[in-house]
């Protein structure tokens, strides 16, 4: 594996350390009932918000339009997902130390396949928390769905929902960009380095 590649892997695999100790994704609602906004932050193994309170006035928010409560302890991917990360750490390290192409390529490819899945699974959680509601919610809006964008903002009644990476997330991109860019490096930089 040419140096530069290696660096790469290197660089990628350390930079997903930072999954584990920032927040990954950010939703925010802004009301005018809630002036300084609800926040909440979705970690690889735990879903927080700004305070303690937070989880609990969103489940009683979405109890009134019918939407699910909110259970970190339900969701099995916040139980899969850091052994997932850990063998992605270890593995890269493995790549960098025994410098062989073909396993940049493995790495890469399958950090690229996990973060593909990664997202789509995401969204089928957001899919399935804002269309299957309660048909005797308190509150019925006709043809009305409660799914949170995945990436930007969006209008619920009258919150506006902004959803996008936080830091363990940017790590995580920058990480798959890295290995990407060390792949293209590893197949058609015409140097050595």
């Amino acid at each position: 594996m040419k140096p530069l590649a290696r660096a790469y892997v290197l660089i990628a695999s350390i930079l997903l350390i930072g999954i584990f100790v920032q927040p990954l994704w950010y939703i925010a609602l802004d009301a005018p009932q809630y002036p300084d906004g609800i926040e909440m932050y979705i970690w690889v193994n735990k879903i927080t918000g700004q305070d303690e309170s937070t989880l609990q006035n969103i489940n009683i928010l979405n109890h009134y339009i019918g939407m699910q409560k909110i259970e970190p302890d339900s969701i099995p991917e916040l139980k899969i997902f850091p052994y997932v990360g850990v063998f992605l750490i270890l593995f890269g390290l493995f790549v960098w130390w025994k410098k062989q192409p073909k396993l940049l390529y493995v790495y890469g490819f399958l950090m690229l396949i996990l973060a593909v899945l990664g997202i789509f699974d995401f969204w089928l959680w957001e899919y399935d928390y804002g269309h299957n509601l309660d048909p005797h919610a308190a509150i019925k809006v006709d043809g009305m769905v409660y799914q949170p964008p995945l990436l930007g903002a969006k209008w619920l009644l009258n919150f506006k929902a902004v959803s996008y990476p936080h830091i363990g997330g940017i790590c995580l991109a920058t990480s798959c960009f890295l290995l990407i860019w060390g792949m293209v490096h590893q197949k058609w930089a015409k140097t050595s380095y």
